[in-house]
């Protein structure tokens, strides 16, 4: 670029950037070489006095709203820069409307030379037509690269995630990304037991502010503080105050990251596209979720337990360290209504008691008043059976696994899919044979109709059948029980010497009251409890079972399992007191 014989002295601004791909340095090789060389086009360059130098370090070019570019235009307008000179144009930006304005609009607008060394461009010289031709369609070029780059990197990321891979500058709160490979996630130990207090503290009864003042007055620094702590340069937009504390909200975050027992759940925000940098929420369904990508820090039936627990309102009575011990979990049989617990002071004793919201507040419904201590030993007693019931279904269906039955079964749901199959097969047949017929004028067009719509009808019979069986036989493979993981939340309970709150809200899923106080309990994994009740009363009804287990003998299946259904329980303490009474 020859030199422009000037008495001017323009006072320049160099401006240099780079792609985030280097954007974990403090200041990128790339950035230095972008000053070395506009420096050294600017030695022989008498008219241009250099005021400053300004670079946007992992920033994309397809957005002008990069900080230190904003910071020179703020210059520009204040009359201290009337010259920017860059690498070339792509490094200036690669947004072919955004770029365009600022050299043929807004530059001139205000007095601005503009110098891309590298495409031989200077305002002050005057477009020459191939200008006008080649620098529109440079930016252009820039502008489709830049298109190209973000359509390779969604893809990139998108497969990254999918692999389970972490895509975050920062690990979450309770995990450090791996050394040996950045993507993966290693449990941060310390942070790890804070993460474990909280879900504890939840499930005892805590509510998220409580948990957050335990955690402050125990000098626990937060999140961001810790991160800090550990030499990350983390920003967060969540800061109010010059150092963070544990908030209620940032405890709810943590309660509600699946990320913890060891899913990665990625990708739920997107932009519209590269130029569009507001950021959308993605539905639910298009999440990628992959289980098992990291090491967990809280059992999954702790989580769902506590993602329970912050849908109910359950907030903290005053003066109260944790909710009540049944809160949330106890309803009217009747309209539904979540119950309400009170107390009443009589003769120096106080009486706690549980009543009809509906019948407090609206005075609709009655009251179903039932004693709170009859209550919740009543429920105690109940899950305590429960789990007996439980531990008794565990063995029989072990037992149930070693009989003949079992693989009898299999091979006769076997011999029925083989049948169908044969049936289907020979319905095809007669549908080709049929089509032959109509060609060879055998049978007419009305009649083809009529024998081609019964046969379809036949074939999709038999392929109905077929799937049936199939999900049959997988089913009877798979113990037709669902699995047992269920068994064990019970089965670990086994010595229980009384109800806490961790043990209700992670067994319980439902108390109801009826008006004459007794109650109903549904208990977690109802659905499993039942398949597996039908599966030892249909073998049962086939081959009376007799095991011996632990010194144990059932035969023929105890008839509390047969007859009961994990719903209704009336335990030793419950209530029997009259409508009214404390």
């Amino acid at each position: 670029m020859e030199n422009l014989k000037t008495d001017r002295i323009y006072h320049a601004a160099v401006y240099a950037r780079l792609s985030k791909e280097d954007g974990d340095k403090e200041e990128s090789d790339s950035i230095v070489n972008q000053k070395e060389l506009i420096r050294a086009f600017l030695e022989d360059k008498p008219d241009i006095e250099v005021c400053g130098e300004w670079a946007d370090d992992g920033y994309s070019g397809a957005d002008f709203e990069r900080p230190n570019f904003q910071g020179m235009i703020r210059e520009i307008e204040a009359g201290r820069i009337d010259c920017v000179v860059v690498k070339d144009l792509s490094r200036f930006g690669r947004n072919f409307v955004e770029a365009g304005r600022y050299i043929d609009q807004i530059f001139p607008a205000l007095g601005v030379r503009f110098i891309a060394v590298n495409d031989g461009f200077d305002s002050a010289k005057g477009r020459t037509s191939s200008d006008r031709i080649l620098i529109p369609f440079k930016n252009l070029i820039n502008d489709a690269y830049c298109r190209d780059i973000s359509v390779k990197v969604r893809s990139q990321l998108e497969t990254k995630r999918k692999k389970g891979d972490f895509i975050g500058s920062f690990a979450v709160y309770g995990y450090l990304k791996d050394p040996a490979d950045r993507h993966k996630l290693m449990v941060d130990e310390y942070a790890a037991g804070v993460v474990k207090d909280i879900f504890r503290w939840k499930l005892e009864g805590a509510s998220q502010q409580r948990i957050a003042d335990r955690l402050n007055d125990r000098g626990e620094l937060s999140p961001m503080e810790y991160k800090r702590f550990c030499g990350m340069r983390y920003q967060s937009g969540f800061q109010v105050n010059t150092k963070a504390r544990w908030t209620a909200v940032a405890v709810g975050r943590i309660l509600r990251n699946e990320l913890y027992t060891g899913t990665m759940v990625q990708g739920k925000r997107t932009t519209p596209n590269h130029k569009v940098k507001k950021t959308l929420l993605k539905p639910r369904e298009e999440w990628v979720r992959v289980e098992g990508s990291h090491e967990p820090v809280i059992d999954r039936e702790d989580f769902l337990a506590v993602g329970r627990l912050l849908l109910q309102d359950t907030r903290v009575a005053p003066k109260e360290e944790a909710v009540y011990l049944l809160s949330g979990l106890v309803f009217c049989a009747d309209c539904g209504f979540g119950m309400v617990r009170n107390s009443v002071c009589r003769n120096g004793k106080t009486y706690v008691y549980y009543m009809c919201g509906n019948n407090r507040t609206n005075g609709k419904c009655s009251s179903h008043r039932v004693s709170g201590g009859q209550l919740e030993q009543s429920v105690f007693l109940a899950l305590k059976q429960h789990i007996a019931q439980t531990a008794d279904i565990d063995r029989l269906l072990a037992y149930i696994d070693t009989l003949p039955y079992h693989q009898a079964e299999v091979e006769k749901a076997d011999r029925q899919l083989l049948k169908k199959q044969e049936e289907a097969e020979k319905y095809t047949r007669l549908k080709t044979s049929l089509y032959e017929s109509l060609v060879d004028g055998i049978v007419s067009k009305g009649e083809y109709l009529e024998l081609k719509s019964l046969y379809d009808g036949k074939l999709q019979e038999a392929q109905a059948a077929m799937e049936r069986l199939r999900e049959e036989m997988r089913s009877l493979l798979q113990n037709r029980t669902g699995g047992t993981h269920w068994i064990e939340q019970f089965k670990k309970h086994r010595n229980l010497t009384e109800l806490t709150r961790h043990i209700a809200v992670t067994l319980i899923d439902r108390i109801e009251v009826c008006e004459d106080c007794r109650i109903q309990i549904r208990f977690k994994y109802q659905d499993s409890y039942e398949r597996a009740l039908s599966l030892i009363e249909s073998v049962e009804k086939i081959q009376p079972l007799d095991i011996a287990a632990g010194g144990d003998v059932i035969s023929p299946i105890n008839e509390a399992l047969l007859s009961g259904n994990g719903m209704t329980a009336f335990g030793e303490g419950a209530s029997r007191s009259k409508k009214g009474a404390v």
